[in-house]
């Protein structure tokens, strides 16, 4: 098979702001002005869809399905929104997702020298991230 599942990841602040960006083979590479109105898009769509919602408790956008890609989301409790953009179908994102979280709340939010609301800079976050993307793309050659 050998197709990557996952095209890019965004983590975007509570304010909508873009506080990292890592690209994994998207076919359009996006430069930083792009990838910053992508992320500012998002924040506001996705707080949007809450107010538009016919029903009460919605915490927005999940899943949007497009021709040739998914984008999967997940919003933690602080308003941080993590999300990937994958190939249409890519199954288990929001496992994926809530792995990357995990990472974050391990390796970016205690480190003494990250800033809350700032844009990501720690090795041990990209490192570990490596790995879990990684064994997803080794677990969808398999599917």
């Amino acid at each position: 098979m050998g197709t990557v599942a996952i095209y890019s990841l965004f983590i975007i602040n509570k304010s909508g702001g873009l506080i990292y960006y890592k690209d994994y083979g998207s076919a359009g590479r996006m430069d930083t002005n792009d990838s910053l109105r992508l992320a500012s898009l998002w924040h506001s769509m996705h707080a949007i869809s809450q107010q538009l919602s016919p029903t009460t408790g919605c915490t927005g956008i999940d899943l949007l399905q497009a021709h040739n890609f998914d984008l999967h989301c997940f919003q933690s409790l602080t308003g941080t929104k993590f999300f990937v953009v994958c190939e249409t179908g890519a199954q288990n994102m929001e496992i994926l997702l809530k792995t990357i979280y995990e990472l974050y709340t391990e390796f970016v939010l205690k480190n003494p020298f990250y800033e809350m609301e700032m844009p990501i800079r720690c090795e041990l976050f990209d490192l570990n991230l490596a790995q879990v993307i990684q064994k997803d793309r080794v677990a969808l050659m398999g599917r």
